[in-house]
């Protein structure tokens, strides 16, 4: 009798579920701080709050980089990367999942994105750059420069959620996702359909 196959990487319809189930996911009438209008509104760290949740949604993307070749065989000198402090909790968790060798994470100082004091050029190693969620990928692109300086290779690059509006490859490297989201945007109340039918405002934070 053939041995019911083991699923490795979780379907984007089982992704959503887990991220309506912890609240990452909402559907509503959302409004960002750049007047932009939405229907839907993703917070991915309510998703990764919880162990279990985290560790399936990291292991699931690693999944995506360690069947590449090229990546595998470079395991583990490898380090992982992170754009800003949204994506950290997934860095770590592609790192365990992967055993990467080093993990780093980007912030913003004095309006630019940079790593922290002592980082020196040759020190990080083969890398893949990943986030919670890819947007408009500047975050990525960004991130990509300041590794790009510091004389490291990317080798991948990955958010459990890209925006389909978002680049699908940067630096000629794909970018992987568990989602890809097709989100609508609106620029202005007047285009926003939510507004015409008078539904109730809700404004976040990011």
């Amino acid at each position: 009798m053939q041995a019911q196959g083991v699923q490795l990487i979780p379907s984007s319809e089982e992704i959503m579920k887990i991220l309506t189930r912890t609240a990452a996911f909402r559907e509503g009438h959302f409004v960002y701080p750049n007047g932009k209008h939405t229907a839907h509104y993703f917070q991915m760290p309510l998703a990764f709050r919880y162990y279990d949740t985290a560790r399936v949604l990291a292991v699931a993307l690693s999944r995506k980089f360690r069947v590449e070749r090229d990546i595998a065989s470079q395991l583990p000198k490898i380090s992982i990367i992170s754009p800003a402090s949204g994506g950290i909790p997934v860095a770590f968790g592609v790192r365990d999942a992967l055993n990467a060798e080093q993990i780093y994470w980007a912030e913003q100082e004095n309006g630019k994105r940079a790593f922290r004091q002592y980082v020196n050029q040759g020190e990080i190693n083969p890398c893949i750059i990943v986030d919670d969620i890819i947007r408009s990928g500047h975050a990525i692109e960004e991130t990509v420069e300041l590794v790009r300086a510091l004389g490291a290779p990317i080798i991948g690059c990955g958010a459990i959620v890209r925006f389909t509006s978002a680049p699908d490859s940067i630096a000629g490297v794909p970018i992987k996702s568990l989602v890809e989201f097709d989100e609508k945007y609106y620029d202005s109340a007047e285009a926003c359909m939510d507004c015409k039918k008078g539904s109730s405002e809700e404004h976040v934070r990011f």
